[in-house]
């Protein structure tokens, strides 16, 4: 952990709401990133985040520093989103909204070739991780997106350490074979999975 993290998670057990307000505004991009990988979907993840954020509140006089603070609020975060994802099966989907072509509509005038390049990246690489089986895409976005070690993984999952590394092995080998086959959807339903 960080010095600056220590130090805001004791002046925030301490009571010190600034503290706890800061901790938390450092680390909500890399939360919510984690959250949008592994629900697949803008607004569950908005939900897991939220989630997240109030579940370290609660947690934080618990946190007793033997992990990284960060790493201690991806695995919160990650709970966070396998919660949403059993209450996300529980009730029908809703409406697709193409939140992504109105924004490049207005703003195209804005963009250059080099950032429609990592756009493209960016929705190729979500697009393969979406094709994922919850089991094989969990492991592989707490490794590779969050940092997590093996143990924190399967820590996180409730899984065996080996099981951990056996799913991310067959997570990134699928991975490189959606990427490299091209069997990647359409930018239409790229779009419709991100609403």
């Amino acid at each position: 952990m960080s010095g600056d993290d220590r130090a805001l998670v004791a002046q925030a057990q301490g009571g010190d709401r600034a503290a706890l307000d800061e901790l938390l505004r450092r680390h909500y991009d890399r939360i919510y990133a984690i959250c949008r990988r592994v629900t697949r979907n803008n607004a569950d993840a908005a939900d897991a985040t939220q989630e997240a954020l109030m579940a370290i509140v609660r947690g934080l006089a618990k946190f007793d520093n033997r992990a990284a603070f960060s790493t201690w609020s991806y695995r919160v975060a990650t709970n966070a989103c396998l919660d949403e994802l059993r209450r996300r099966s529980r009730r029908p989907t809703p409406a697709l909204v193409d939140e992504h072509n109105g924004w490049a509509e207005q703003n195209s005038h804005d963009r250059t070739p080099a950032f429609d390049e990592q756009i493209v990246v960016h929705d190729e690489v979500q697009a393969a991780l979406n094709q994922l089986p919850e089991e094989f895409r969990a492991p592989v976005v707490l490794r590779d997106c969050g940092g997590l070690d093996y143990a924190e993984i399967a820590e996180t999952l409730g899984i065996p350490p080996g099981t951990v590394r056996s799913r991310i092995a067959r997570g990134r080998a699928k991975l490189a074979e959606i990427l490299h086959s091209g069997n990647q959807p359409t930018r239409g339903e790229r779009q419709n999975n991100q609403s």
